[in-house]
This record gives structure tokens, C-alpha cells and sequence, in this order.
């Protein structure tokens, strides 16, 4: 089976973080993003960012950035729509955020597991008794289902996962956690401290 292609959701607003750009918050002297690529990168085939950023697209130019496909900004499973149209001619595609800087090193084998059939089946990460539904593996034929539900005015990705009947991937604990999220100010400090722990 070829490497199954990957899409990194970069769209959100980053109110959090002030408004600037997460995906280019430098982390241990690269861009957030660029931890994430090289954490999942080996892991998978084509890769794109779903982002609306034009400082995004001039930071990577060697890599392909799609845009929402649905207007109005309606969150994180507008990504996904996104992704699963992006990868059309392939039975399903991964979708990891762009603000996970540790994810795991077997992220996708985990997930496509998890799945069984992943032409038919949705898989997201858990750990710890967490969900992380954005790191998930999402068959490309639900794409029009998807549609209908964001148009019907579904927006949370948990309610997508139930109503799909997704498969739950469980992950160990990590120090730090692989599913870490850098939302703040305070997160992008801690992920640092991790960062110069490690090495």
C-alpha cells in the first residue's frame, strides 16, 4: 500500500496566541508548523497545509496549501472537508493540526489499524483518556455526507466522529505528551522547556 496522503490544518484564528500566525510561532528555532511536518512527514505520502495565510504559503513554498472549500470559516471539520477533497483519488486521508509539535512517531500506522478498513472507517488518536479527534483518518468517499452536516450546521469534529462511527486509536502517556497542543503564550514556554529537555 502507498504512503497514505496527509493534510495539516493551519486554519484557525490563534486568538489565543494573540491572532499571529501559530503555525509560524517559532518553537527551539524553527516554525511550529515545520516541527510537525518532520514529526509526520516520514510517516506519510503527498502532504499539503489547509491554511487561508499567505505568510503560511511564502514560509513553505515548496509545499501545496489549499484553502477552505466551505466559506465562512466554520472550524476544523471545514478542514477536513477540505482534505478529504484534496485527497479524492485515494480511499482516505490524515488530518493532523498544525499546533501538535510532538505528535507520535507511528501516528499513522496506529490509526490506519485502528480503522481496519479505512476506505470505510474514520479512526482519531486517544490517550490518556483523551480524544484528539483532529488527528484522524478519514475515508474520502464521506466527503459529500460531511458537506451536508457542516451545511446543516454541524461544527464540533466529536459530533462528526459519532455520527460516522469512528474507530478510537489508542496511544500510551508520553512525557511530554505526544498530543500536546501549543494554544497560549504559556503552552509555546512549556513546549520550549520540552524541547530543551530532550536534547
Amino acid at each position: 500500500m502507498n504512503a497514505p496522503p496527509f493534510v495539516i490544518l493551519a486554519g484557525g484564528t490563534s486568538r489565543r496566541m494573540g491572532g499571529q500566525d501559530k503555525a509560524l510561532v517559532p518553537l527551539g528555532g524553527a516554525p511550529l508548523l515545520r516541527h510537525v511536518i518532520d514529526r509526520v512527514g516520514p510517516q506519510g505520502g503527498k502532504m499539503a497545509i489547509n491554511t487561508m495565510s499567505q505568510d503560511v504559503a511564502q514560509a513553505f513554498p515548496d509545499l501545496q496549501c489549499i484553502a477552505d472549500t466551505v466559506e465562512g470559516r466554520p472550524g476544523p471539520l471545514a478542514g477536513i472537508l477540505t482534505a478529504m477533497l484534496w485527497a479524492e483519488d485515494s480511499d482516505f486521508v490524515i488530518t493532523v493540526p498544525a499546533d501538535a509539535p510532538f505528535l507520535p512517531g507511528d501516528l499513522i500506522p496506529r490509526l490506519m489499524l485502528a480503522a481496519d478498513d479505512p476506505s470505510k472507517t474514520s479512526a482519531f488518536a486517544s490517550c490518556a483518556d483523551r480524544v484528539h479527534p483532529v488527528c484522524s483518518l478519514w475515508p474520502t468517499a464521506d466527503a459529500e455526507r460531511l458537506r451536508k452536516a457542516i451545511d446543516g450546521g454541524m461544527r464540533k469534529v466529536r459530533d462528526w466522529t459519532d455520527m460516522v462511527g469512528a474507530k478510537s486509536a489508542d496511544f500510551p502517556s508520553t512525557d511530554p505528551d505526544s498530543f500536546f497542543n501549543v494554544n497560549t503564550p504559556e503552552d509555546l514556554t512549556r513546549a520550549q522547556q520540552y524541547l530543551d529537555q530532550s536534547q
